[in-house]
C-alpha cells in the first residue's frame, strides 16, 4: 500500500503541472495553482482520472457527478473547465454558465429546458450528454411570454431522471450553502441533489484568486 501510494505522487505532480499549464494558455500567465488548494485537486484529479481505489478513499463515488462548492473568486469555474483534460472521452462534459441557461430560457422559453434536460444540444451523437452547469444560484428566475420559471429547478429534476435511469451525469459549482439552495430550488431538488453528486469544497475562507 505504501509503495502504491508513493508511486501515485509523481503521477500527481505531473497532471497539475499540466493542469496549471494548460491553465496559462486559456487564462493567462498570471494562472497558478494554490498550495493550499492541493488537497482539494488530488480528490478532483482522483475524481477525474478514475483512480478507483483513491476516490473510495476519499470518500466518493464515480457514478455521481461534482457538485463544487466555494466562495466566489477562488477557481471553481476554471477548475471544472480545465479538469475536463483528465475525462475519458465519452464522458467529457460542456462547462455552461446558469446565467446563460436563464438568458436563453427567456429568449426561447421551455424548448431550452427540454434540450438541457435530454443533453442534445452538443452530443454529436443525440444521446443525453454530461454537463457542468457553473455558478449556481447566479442566475435569475426570468419570465418567458408572461411565464416564470426556475428553469434551473426543472432541468435539475429533469437530469436526476436521467442520471437514475441512464447513469448520465451531471456537475455544478455553487457557492451556495445546503440551506441555500434547498430556499431558491426546493426540497425536491435538495433531496434528489444528495443522490447526484459528491460534495468537494475549498476551505472557507478561502482565497479569492482573481485579486
Amino acid at each position: 500500500m505504501e509503495k502504491a501510494a508513493v508511486n501515485r505522487q509523481p503521477d500527481l505532480d505531473r497532471r497539475l503541472a499540466l493542469l496549471e499549464r494548460k491553465g496559462k494558455e486559456l487564462y493567462g500567465e498570471h494562472f497558478k495553482l494554490y498550495q493550499e488548494d492541493h488537497p482539494l485537486l488530488e480528490k478532483l484529479m482522483a475524481y477525474m482520472v478514475e483512480d478507483r481505489e483513491k476516490v473510495e478513499q476519499m470518500g466518493l463515488s464515480l457514478r455521481k457527478g461534482i457538485l463544487l462548492l466555494g466562495p466566489t473568486g477562488c477557481g471553481k469555474t476554471s477548475l471544472m473547465t480545465l479538469l475536463r483534460l483528465f475525462r475519458p472521452p465519452d464522458e467529457c462534459y460542456r462547462v455552461k454558465s446558469c446565467r446563460v441557461v436563464s438568458f436563453e430560457f427567456h429568449k426561447e422559453g421551455y424548448e431550452v429546458i427540454r434540450c438541457y434536460s435530454q443533453g442534445i444540444l452538443w452530443s454529436p451523437s443525440r444521446k443525453p450528454g454530461a454537463y457542468c452547469f457553473d455558478d449556481l444560484g447566479a442566475e435569475s428566475c426570468l419570465k418567458h411570454y408572461g411565464n416564470t420559471c426556475n428553469v434551473m429547478g426543472e432541468i435539475l429534476l429533469s437530469r436526476y431522471d436521467l442520471f437514475v435511469s441512464q447513469g448520465v451525469k451531471t456537475h455544478l459549482t455553487t457557492n451556495l450553502t445546503s440551506s441555500e439552495i434547498e430556499k431558491t430550488y426546493g426540497s425536491r431538488v435538495r433531496s434528489r441533489m444528495r443522490e447526484m453528486f459528491n460534495l468537494v469544497s475549498f476551505e472557507k475562507g478561502a482565497r479569492d484568486k482573481r485579486g
